[in-house]
């Protein structure tokens, strides 16, 4: 078994590299540690601004669990020169899309323009990190927000507790053992001194990644990054100490029960390399054999074949930077 799987994963490998695409792109820091990675691709005018920093769910105090995500929804209320409530309207008005997401590891804010618009997309992000405004009205609108959000999408849902019960389980010491979303009681607890010193530890030019990818002239396009983002300080660094978790030297087997469930599932998960590591991709293309869609292994076996499950997935779904959870579902 292990001689086939391992022809099978280099199979896949060869396949992968048979058919990938060079992508170029260029790197490099200003003064004060922002990091920029350049992409130029003129196949289509269209032009995506995004800058990724380096917090998230682990970097929480953990009796304020979810305030990272919180703190995502609170940079679009609004900055010094972007009036609250209209950010989203410059955006399409200027014929755009945004959003962002939150996971344990980071924080990830982007924008998709016209091509012609990429200096109103630079500009909104130097904004966010520059000029945020961080006052009551926000904190006070976005808790609603958030919660709700956690309602719909785990306490509502039906298995929508799985990772959050996989990772109690997984982790005992590290922060990775809580959610992104936090806890309402942690949410509903942080107070607007915290929101700001979060702000002045984490968002900083030096903590954070800016990329420009698309239909843009790199020349002009460096120009513009170092107008809109040179100009910011660069904050303290930042020290990260996590505890180390201890080796799982036998099986953990754990139950969880949720009111939303009617028909009960069975999850296998398992420690596995880190995101940045080539292991970790040989599990993504052996997750996507297993279990991409109706016609994969694992779904032939059982679900049709021998009728076990009403569906079964196995996949890389959290990845971290230090360490993720492979894990397998069926119910």
């Amino acid at each position: 078994m292990k001689k086939s799987l391992f022809s099978l994963t280099a199979l896949l490998l060869a396949g992968f590299a048979a058919n990938a695409q060079e992508v170029k792109f260029e790197e490099y820091d200003l003064n004060n540690g922002m990091h920029v990675i350049l992409h130029q691709d003129k196949t289509a005018p269209v032009v995506t601004t995004s800058v990724m920093y380096h917090v998230g769910a682990k970097d929480e105090h953990p009796e304020r669990t979810g305030m990272a995500h919180f703190f995502e929804h609170l940079l679009f209320e609004g900055t010094e020169n972007i009036a609250r409530g209209e950010w989203f309207n410059i955006v399409t008005s200027n014929g755009g899309s945004n959003n962002a997401n939150t996971t344990d590891d980071r924080t990830y804010y982007y924008e998709v323009f016209p091509s012609n618009s990429l200096e109103l997309g630079l500009w909104m992000e130097s904004e966010r990190l520059m000029h945020p405004i961080i006052n009551q009205i926000g904190v006070d609108t976005q808790n609603e927000v958030v919660k709700e959000e956690k309602r719909l999408r785990v306490d509502n849902q039906p298995y929508g507790k799985f990772i959050e019960n996989v990772k109690l389980n997984m982790f005992k010491k590290h922060p990775y053992k809580g959610t992104t979303i936090g806890k309402m009681e942690h949410l509903d607890a942080a107070t607007l001194e915290e929101f700001q010193a979060f702000n002045k530890k984490f968002y900083v030019p030096n903590n954070a990644v800016l990329v420009v990818a698309g239909d843009f002239d790199v020349a002009a396009t460096k120009k513009m990054i170092e107008d809109y983002f040179g100009p910011i300080p660069r904050g303290e660094a930042i020290v990260r100490n996590f505890p180390k978790e201890d080796p799982i030297t036998e099986t953990i087997k754990a139950q969880a029960f949720d009111s939303n469930i009617q028909v009960p599932a069975i999850v296998a998960a398992y420690r596995t390399p880190a995101m940045t590591e080539r292991d970790a991709y040989v599990l993504d293309m052996l997750s996507s054999y297993l279990s991409d869609g109706k016609t994969s292994k694992l779904y032939k076996k059982l679900v049709d074949d021998e009728k076990k499950a009403l569906q079964v997935g196995a996949f890389s779904r959290v990845k971290k930077i230090t360490e993720r959870i492979y894990y397998m579902a069926c119910h």
